[in-house]
């Protein structure tokens, strides 16, 4: 192959790959929501959908700490190449899967109900942390169009998991909570409190949520 030839190669390769991925479901019938998934990739971007065949899943971008501290954790549980399972017999609360898919697209993955691992309770953990915010997301974004008295409630639990130090790709909020800090079809108490998260929202963070509440 000539070297021009070979250099578009590997420039075509190179765009073809995709970043590594981190990929965590959780199936449970009967529980609210039954069915959630997150993706993080290498550079921060995140998926979540409540749905397998979900052909539009709400997509944020994580702080590269959090990112990182992730596949740090990933990477000591060799990307999961071990189970995980911890074979006592406690309560099913629900199927769960880590996944890890490198740039080549080549993937390892392992099923679990409940691990004694410390670095997968702590992966674990931050996965959590993400679905819970996003569901907080969706019930703000739902409350906006179809339940303007519930938009209240939906800023409590938002508040709560800042307060708590687990509100993660708390910028994705912004949008949201400028629209109603700003439309006088809600209360005057429910735009100030949308005011002043999305200030403390915007103040500069040094660390990320998840490294705040681990100190």
């Amino acid at each position: 192959m000539k070297p021009r030839l070979v250099v578009l190669s590997a420039v075509c390769m190179s765009l073809l790959a995709a970043p590594a991925k981190l990929q965590f479901t959780k199936s449970f019938p009967g529980s609210v929501p039954p069915y959630c998934s997150v993706e993080v990739d290498k550079s921060g971007g995140l998926t979540y959908k409540e749905a397998p065949t979900d052909d539009r899943p709400l997509t944020a971008q994580l702080l590269s700490a959090d990112a990182e501290a992730m596949f740090d954790l990933a990477q000591k549980l060799d990307n999961f190449k071990s189970p995980l399972e911890s074979g006592l017999k406690v309560a099913n609360t629900g199927k769960k899967t880590f996944r890890y898919q490198d740039e080549n697209g080549a993937a390892t993955e392992v099923v679990f109900n409940y691990s004694t691992n410390l670095l997968a309770q702590q992966l674990l953990e931050r996965f959590e942390r993400i679905a819970a915010s996003e569901r907080a997301y969706l019930e703000l974004d739902r409350t906006i169009h179809f339940d303007k008295l519930g938009v209240n409630d939906a800023l409590a639990e938002i508040e709560s998991l800042w307060l708590r130090k687990e509100l993660t790709a708390p910028d994705q909020f912004l949008p949201l909570l400028t629209r109603i800090a700003t439309h006088e079809a809600f209360m005057h108490l429910v735009r100030d409190r949308a005011a002043r998260l999305k200030d403390e929202f915007q103040a500069p963070q040094t660390v990320s949520a998840n490294d705040r509440k681990e100190k």
